[in-house]
């Protein structure tokens, strides 16, 4: 018998032309809210993994590779601490890293789909380990955009956790210069917005290099990342955008007493890491200096 008819698999589609396979040890959940299609299931190598609109989220065993560098590089960067914006994020995992830094006062989470959050409190605990109950913590259940609109507070760091502006993505009306000013006039001097930003590879980089394009009609410093994150069988982008400083030129000495701050122990994300996932090879800086397609 072929040791594959021993599992179920799980096939997500990546591209047409990509598909990747997990094998499932047991299904949570499956079903769908009224913004999204959501999985809960356990795979043998990742553990459990959150699955939505047929796209891997995180998984267990590697989750915390994605979260730190989301969180880490831009919280060392920034000079005010107290109050931190996280647009998505319904894991929690997000809230749990930014909430590991004692200085910080209130960390909002704006998250539309309140049935994830909930689902993800109920079968994978381990991704927020006490934020939510944490009291810095405010969870806003409720659109971004208009939240953006209407909040007239200042943030240290915004970080954007959303899903990839796809046409057929909740996240879509997300990413345009109307939206880029609004999160611009919510970042206190000195501060950072980061957000994930598709994928980094020589076959896949186009939508990451349009992302970068559309902001640096924005900010000053747009620095795009990258690490590999074994659970989506990608390299996974980021981009640190400001107006008062270039993220990817910290240093190595502030980043590690940043990291030497935190409560608990980092997983992935140091001063050497740092070092690496901010150098790009030459293929993916070229595609980021040509000219074309932004979004507008």
């Amino acid at each position: 018998m072929p040791k594959t008819e021993h599992f179920q698999w799980y096939v997500e589609e990546f591209a047409p032309t990509e598909f990747h396979h997990h094998a499932i040890d047991e299904l949570y959940y499956a079903g769908r809210t009224a913004f999204q299609s959501v999985a809960v299931l356990r795979t043998p190598t990742f553990g459990k993994m959150l699955v939505l609109d047929g796209d891997t989220q995180s998984s267990q065993h590697d989750e915390k590779i994605y979260h730190e560098s989301l969180v880490h590089p831009a919280l060392a960067a920034v000079r005010d601490r107290g109050e931190i914006l996280i647009l998505g994020g319904g894991e929690g995992a997000t809230l749990r890293e930014v909430l590991r830094y004692p200085g910080v006062r209130r960390c909002t989470m704006v998250d539309i789909d309140g049935e994830v959050v909930d689902l993800c409190k109920r079968y994978l605990p381990e991704w927020s380990d006490g934020a939510f109950e944490d009291p810095r913590a405010r969870l806003i259940v409720g659109d971004a955009l208009a939240f953006l609109k209407e909040d007239r507070g200042t943030y240290g760091a915004v970080i954007s956790d959303l899903t990839e502006p796809l046409a057929d993505s909740p996240s879509f009306p997300l990413f345009n210069g109307e939206v880029f000013r609004d999160i611009r006039a919510r970042l206190a001097p000195g501060g950072v917005y980061v957000l994930q930003a598709s994928t980094a590879g020589f076959h896949n980089m186009a939508l990451h290099a349009k992302m970068a394009r559309s902001l640096r009609a924005h900010f000053t410093h747009v620095a795009s990342f990258f690490t590999h994150v074994p659970a989506f069988d990608n390299d996974w982008a980021f981009i640190a955008c400001s107006d008062a400083v270039d993220v990817a030129a910290l240093d190595g000495r502030a980043i590690d007493a940043y990291v030497d701050e935190l409560r608990g122990e980092n997983y992935f994300y140091d001063a050497q890491t740092h070092r690496r996932i901010f150098s790009l090879p030459l293929y993916l800086r070229r595609e980021l200096a040509k000219p074309g397609d932004a979004f507008v």
